[in-house]
């Protein structure tokens, strides 16, 4: 089924049909989730929550860019929504003695390749390093990393976030605004 006909099954409300888009695309949503969560359930429910969102926002879907992005844009709201809730972005643990013992463990794990002519090329982190790392930062700090270098969100909008999640935090009964899904 291609995704035009699948779309329209989806929005008449064939179970099959909304089985199968969720099916195609949970892998790759999952991913996502877990780069903005602390665990497992944290990224379970970022997911659940995501696909809510997505079926329920179906109708708005006006086919100019690709479904899995857009899909993928209201994933990361929803983690983000979720986080800014928690009070996880604004809370995010300080820079400290662990730095120190990062900075370590990156030049243990850090290949030098002194031979290249390239010095761009000239060290190189293994990505499984780097994923732990990744994985270690304090959520705050990793979900701006992901938005930037994983999601190419800009640092006007990663600010425009911060801001957002501030300023919901201090306005009691709204709902924190979304980037364009």
């Amino acid at each position: 089924m291609n995704e035009d006909n699948l779309l329209k099954e989806c929005l008449s409300g064939n179970a099959k049909a909304q089985k199968l888009l969720y099916d195609t695309y949970a892998r790759k949503m999952f991913g996502v989730c877990l780069r903005y969560a602390s665990d497992k359930s944290m990224a379970e429910d970022f997911m659940q929550e995501g696909f809510i969102r997505i079926f329920m926002k179906l109708n708005s879907f006006k086919s100019q860019g690709s479904l899995e992005g857009w899909m993928r844009r209201i994933i990361v709201n929803t983690a983000l929504e979720s986080l800014r809730k928690k009070d996880i972005l604004r809370n995010s643990l300080e820079l400290s003695d662990a730095d120190q013992q990062h900075a370590e463990f990156i030049n243990a794990a850090v290949i030098s390749t002194e031979n290249e002519e390239d010095d761009d090329n000239k060290y190189h982190v293994p990505s499984d390093v780097l994923y732990k790392l990744i994985n270690e930062m304090p959520v705050g700090f990793r979900t701006v990393f992901n938005l930037y270098a994983v999601e190419e969100y800009s640092h006007k909008e990663i600010g425009s976030i911060s801001v957002k999640g501030l300023q919901n935090h201090n306005m009691q009964g709204q709902e924190p605004g979304y980037r364009n899904d």
